[in-house]
């Protein structure tokens, strides 16, 4: 594991989209890469895919800052949008499931192989594996990059915890840090709301963290 003064000197941030918050380890480095590569994608459409807080959107505003794409959320993608699209060089699709409109999605795919522009898709799972009714659309959706962001391991898990406290201000010394990684499921979704009740369960005694708090948080 990194030192933990540098982990402090790289997460004492407020909440920002720099690259430098985005804590790169072999969970996301294969995701983290190709944002890093850009132009020089294998295909034009890239899907990055894992639960919810696992960083997706943290990569796409990522990609956007450095790539300037046009962005929005995939259910609300019209065929107005579509002309817009004509403007840009990518596009970022966020919350992409079953909610879509297949036959757009479908011209959009192939508007992007044509005229030779990229689109990032943001989804739990990888949207191949998502239950489509239009035939040509399964097909297509296969032909794409599919980076998924594994569950977090204990390196990446300390990283995450630390930058959620300093996110909320909040102190907790590394013994504490150590001691939560050893009792909490591996989940990014867990990790949140764990340090949302630790904070809520910290303000509410009016107390610092200690063990008590974090057992009572973990409900061990």
């Amino acid at each position: 594991m990194k030192d933990l003064n540098q982990l402090l000197l790289k997460f004492d941030l407020k909440q920002n989209y720099k690259n430098e918050d985005f804590y790169v380890n072999k969970s996301n480095f294969f995701a983290f890469s190709l944002i890093e590569k850009w132009p020089k994608w294998e295909k034009n459409i890239l899907n990055v895919y894992g639960e919810k807080h696992c960083g997706k959107t943290h990569l796409s505003n990522i990609f956007n800052k450095k790539h300037k794409a046009f962005k929005m959320q995939a259910n609300e993608f019209s065929h107005e949008n579509l002309k817009e699209f004509k403007v840009f060089e990518n596009l970022i699709l966020d919350d992409f499931d079953e909610n879509i409109n297949e036959k757009l999605m479908y011209t959009l795919f192939n508007v992007a192989d044509q005229d030779n522009k990229f689109i990032l898709i943001n989804s739990l799972i990888p949207i191949n594996e998502l239950n489509f009714k239009l035939q040509d659309f399964i097909s297509r959706s296969k032909n794409c990059i599919f980076a998924k962001i594994e569950n977090p391991d204990d390196e990446l898990m300390f990283a995450i915890l630390l930058k959620n406290f300093s996110d909320r201000q909040i102190k907790v010394d590394k013994k504490l840090i150590d001691f939560i990684i050893k009792h909490i499921d591996r989940s990014y979704g867990k990790i949140y709301e764990f340090v949302y009740k630790l904070d809520e369960i910290s303000l509410k005694k009016k107390k610092s963290i200690d063990f008590k708090i974090i057992k009572e948080a973990l409900k061990v």
